[in-house]
């Protein structure tokens, strides 16, 4: 299936009705794995893994109730780094849950943290695959959202958040330069 009509579909008939999450919570969005979601080896393809994260951190955004916040303000999330690791395969119509929750901050962006689970043989959540996003929140009249404003604005600063420094550290020695500034591909 392809990631908009699925989108769209998780929008209308699983985000909207989820359980209300304080900013600081997590979010869970359930899934299965698609025959379209596959890779020749037949298991879910790496690419999927980031398309599916999306629609887990919109879950988030609705869950935590930012989505409306955010149209007000004029503001839109983007990606500007991630980084993932696979533990186990998620194989044709195996169900599973994305959860997903807001790290912290640092000076110009979020970090969230997304687990791709299925139940161990207990019951309990078993992480397949473990994602880490920095993500920045623009507006959309241009220009970034200062990290001060939105905390202010989410009420995030009330919430216990604590990246991890070495999250902190990849987020730093990934960074790409500015938009503004020159980036030129040499090698």
């Amino acid at each position: 299936m392809h990631m908009l009509p699925r989108t769209l579909l998780h929008y209308f008939f699983h985000g909207r009705r989820s359980p209300r999450i304080p900013v600081d919570g997590v979010s869970v969005s359930s899934f299965r794995v698609w025959p379209t979601d596959l890779d020749i080896l037949r298991h879910m393809n790496n690419g999927k893994y980031l398309s599916i994260m999306d629609i887990g951190r919109f879950t988030l955004m609705q869950a935590a109730g930012l989505v409306d916040m955010f149209r007000q303000e004029g503001w839109y999330p983007v990606v500007v780094g991630q980084t993932i690791s696979y533990r186990k395969s998620l194989n044709p119509w195996m169900k599973f849950e994305v959860e997903s929750r807001i790290l912290g901050f640092d000076d110009q962006a979020v970090y969230i943290e997304q687990r791709f689970v299925r139940p161990d043989g207990q019951g309990v959540p078993e992480v397949y695959s473990r994602a880490i996003v920095r993500g920045r929140i623009l507006k959309r009249s241009g220009g970034v959202v200062p990290v001060a404003e939105l905390i202010e604005k989410t009420g995030a600063g009330s919430a216990e958040f604590t990246v991890p420094e070495d999250v902190l550290a990849w987020g730093q020695s990934t960074r790409l330069p500015s938009t503004r500034a020159h980036a030129p591909s040499i090698w």
